[in-house]
């Protein structure tokens, strides 16, 4: 029996490849040193999938960036203003698109389907030249094969490449990205030729969207590519990849039509539905199918023998010799290995499975459904099973019965937000166009080592104290300086905004390694949401307090929102996960009555993530928004009119959920908006009205790229076209700790400068 791995995680069990891109980016290591570091982690996991038994290995799936960009590079589709002139695509181009140069703006960046990785989004227009010029996927193979191992080439698969893809700058936004299906694929058989003649027996095509509600039209395109490509793909063995929900029927009937593909993989994880419709609607005679029961997006150990009663169930209607285990998605999205956690509970532990265990458990279930069952595995795994069920430190009656009591109420703050905006005013006295930032300052080196002595017990508690204070005094002269309106102490206590608060509530756990790509270099270490949720006691306030004592200006209290938190972390999969967002809701609740109790008059509950849960099928939406939307509203529902609550946003696509966003009741949100083209914007004059404050954000602060004065008035400007002036707010588009102060210091001055040149034509425009 087969196995499979959709993908692997690329930044090293260690953040290899972090550590190699930004030394390459600062100008301290040649591109020699990078490519090295990048080769050596490709073939160390291309040898641990090899020595685990896994028959079909993925290649190309290991990436500098991300793999929308790379295959951007693959096919050529440089927008104009990086002044690219052909042939293979270096560095230089690759990460000015990603990140942009000191010239020119990235291109934009957003969430890859509903979860926490990002990509580059590419920019395509009716006069796009394509041409291969990135050969990556083939040399990829070719380094595999050269130590001995045969992989399987992964692509974006060329109809999801179109669909995420939008219209160029200048370009009609009617322009479908679609249309130039036609244009790419002689790009992709010219990457197919090569790949065959580099002896390829299989090749893997990610086509994600095929799990989304396709128009007809789009449904039809993949028939159309495939059917297109099916001389070319002569020969090869041809597998679609499908993940993150299950597949709609129409959408499922289809692609098993399709002659040229030898196999598809479905996530039976997330897609539950479509074991159903292989049942019910049959699977073609002859193809392969992929099952994924094995879940690549969070670090629970598999049931191993429910799994294999699944798949066992599935052999009945595949075939023996047709089915082939496999992960349900990249497992990029999880923790590289579980080896590194040497600190980790010992119980919880056994509980969780990473990167490299997901890998054993796809092998061992192959195993097992070929009659070789490793018994020791089946029982370790059984045991562990039986221990997360019974552990009593997962279960808190209290906790349990405070969020069954949240039923019955909507849990809206009493005044509308017009009349709670005056009174905030009168207290606040702003001045219009106020300005903020979103909550963080650069994380300095230094700042980052007292963290990780004080962690090690190396420095004293007072010591620690001293150090933070000293940080927090130094953004709250820094923003007096600036002249910004609304302060932010500059988190310099937290290494992540959801580690920081998981950290501090029951119910959660953490690990030393369990590090998982974001975009580009940036990693997070999602917490792990074991058991049920609560504050033991109060987790900002201390901090808060300290720096709206060293300034007259309101000082922001910063904290994570529920939703945000249940996003970003590793979540408990034995309980509705609405469930466990309530519970996060009642903690942060009493977090925020706290602030407001000790005199902090604006408190910001980031829901950075909120858009980025919305499920992927329009029949799951609402349910979704329905209780994401409730669980901010819990948090800040008791607070006094006078109290401003702000929320942030950012790189999603907003317009969709626009009503949801204002049916969050915040008095002020802040929104990424720059690196978008300012697409938030178009929702407003497309007559939605918005009555509360908005900072939709008038500089991306992911690019090291400074903006200037004129450059962030002429944004504003665009804003002031669609909104009132008495609401809007001005602020960069999301926090700052990934930036240096070289590049953040002359960044908000034209910021500032920006808005009090505004403030001045309209004082005498009146």
């Amino acid at each position: 029996m087969a196995s499979h791995i959709v993908g692997y995680p690329r930044m090293g069990p260690k953040r290899e490849l972090k550590f190699a891109l930004e030394s390459f980016w600062d100008g301290k290591s040649s591109a020699e040193d990078l490519q090295k570091v990048a080769t050596d982690l490709r073939c160390s996991i291309w040898k641990q999938m090899a020595a685990a038994g896994i028959k079909y290995i993925p290649s190309n799936t290991f990436s500098f960036y991300d793999q929308v960009l790379d295959a951007t590079a693959m096919l050529g589709a440089v927008p104009e203003r990086y002044n690219y002139s052909g042939g293979e695509i270096g560095f230089d181009i690759y990460f000015s698109m990603a990140r942009g140069n000191a010239s020119v703006p990235a291109m934009e960046m957003t969430k890859w389907f509903d979860t926490n990785y990002h990509f580059i989004v590419p920019e395509l227009g009716p006069h796009t030249k394509f041409s291969y010029s990135s050969h990556k996927a083939v040399s990829e193979y070719k380094e595999a094969k050269a130590l001995g191992i045969e992989t399987v080439p992964v692509l974006i698969g060329p109809v999801t490449y179109l669909l995420l893809s939008k219209p160029a700058r200048g370009v009609e936004k009617s322009f479908s990205p679609l249309s130039l299906l036609g244009s790419i694929l002689p790009v992709y058989k010219e990457v197919i030729a090569e790949l065959k003649e580099a002896g390829a027996s299989w090749i893997q095509f990610d086509e994600p969207t095929l799990v989304k509600d396709l128009e007809s039209y789009q449904i039809e395109a993949f028939t159309k590519a495939y059917s297109e490509l099916e001389s070319s793909l002569s020969g090869l063995d041809v597998l679609i990849e499908t993940y993150f929900a299950d597949v709609p029927a129409e959408t499922y009937k289809t692609i098993t039509a399709l002659k040229s593909v030898s196999g598809f993989g479905f996530d039976l994880v997330r897609g539950t539905k479509t074991i159903d419709l292989i049942k019910t609607a049959g699977f073609p005679a002859g193809k392969y199918l992929f099952a994924g029961v094995v879940d690549g997006r969070n670090i629970w150990a598999n049931d191993l023998a429910s799994s294999l009663t699944t798949l066992q169930a599935l052999e009945a209607t595949v075939g023996k010799d047709k089915l082939v285990v496999s992960t349900s998605c990249s497992l990029m999205h999880t923790a590289v290995d579980l080896v590194n956690e040497t600190k980790l509970d010992s119980e919880i532990k056994s509980w969780l499975a990473f990167a490299a265990q997901k890998v054993v458990e796809v092998n061992a279930l192959a195993k097992a459904l070929a009659g070789q069952k490793d018994e020791a595995i089946f029982s370790a795994n059984a045991v562990a099973q039986s221990s997360r069920k019974s552990s009593p430190r997962v279960t808190n009656e209290e906790v349990q019965k405070a969020a069954a009591a949240l039923k019955g109420s909507d849990h809206r703050r009493a005044t509308n937000v017009s009349a709670r905006l005056d009174a905030q005013q009168k207290k606040l006295n702003l001045p219009i166009l106020p300005t903020t930032t979103i909550g963080s300052f650069p994380q300095t080196m230094d700042l980052r080592r007292v963290r990780r002595e004080y962690k090690a017990k190396k420095i004293s508690e007072e010591e620690y104290v001293k150090a933070i204070t000293e940080e927090i005094s130094k953004v709250v002269k820094l923003q007096e300086e600036l002249d910004i309106d609304v302060l932010v102490h500059g988190e310099p206590e937290r290494n992540d905004m959801v580690e920081y608060f998981g950290e501090q509530l029951s119910g959660f756990a953490f690990t030393v390694n369990g590090w998982v790509q974001s975009y580009g270099s940036r990693c997070v270490k999602p917490p792990i949401i074991y058991g049920d949720v609560s504050r033991p006691k109060a987790m900002t306030v201390f901090w808060s307090k300290l720096a709206q004592s060293m300034t007259a200006r309101p000082m922001k209290g910063m904290l994570t929102g529920p939703v945000t938190i249940l996003n970003w972390s590793f979540v408990r999969n034995d309980q509705p996960r609405f469930e466990t967002c309530y519970q996060i809701a009642l903690a942060i609740k009493k977090e925020v009555e706290d602030l407001e109790a000790a005199g902090i008059q604006v408190i910001q509950i980031d829901e950075a993530a909120l858009r980025e849960g919305l499920p992927l099928r329009k029949s799951e939406e609402a349910f979704y928004l329905e209780w994401a939307v409730h669980s901010f509203r819990i948090t800040n529902c008791g607070v006094q009119d006078t109290t401003q609550i702000h929320t942030h946003m950012c790189y999603s696509n907003f317009n969709d959920i626009i009503h949801s966003i204002i049916d969050m009741d915040a008095d002020v949100i802040t929104i990424e908006n720059s690196r978008s083209d300012e697409k938030l914007l178009s929702v407003f004059r497309e007559g939605v009205k918005y009555g509360a404050g908005i900072g939709p954000g008038v500089y991306d602060i992911h690019s090291p790229r400074i903006p200037s004065t004129e450059e962030i008035a002429d944004r504003i400007n665009k804003m002031l076209a669609v909104l009132e002036t008495n609401i809007l707010w001005v602020n960069p588009d999301c926090g700052l700790k990934t930036r240096k102060y070289a590049e953040v210091k002359p960044a908000l001055t034209s910021m500032v400068a920006a808005a009090k040149l505004l403030r001045t034509q309209l004082a005498s425009a009146k």
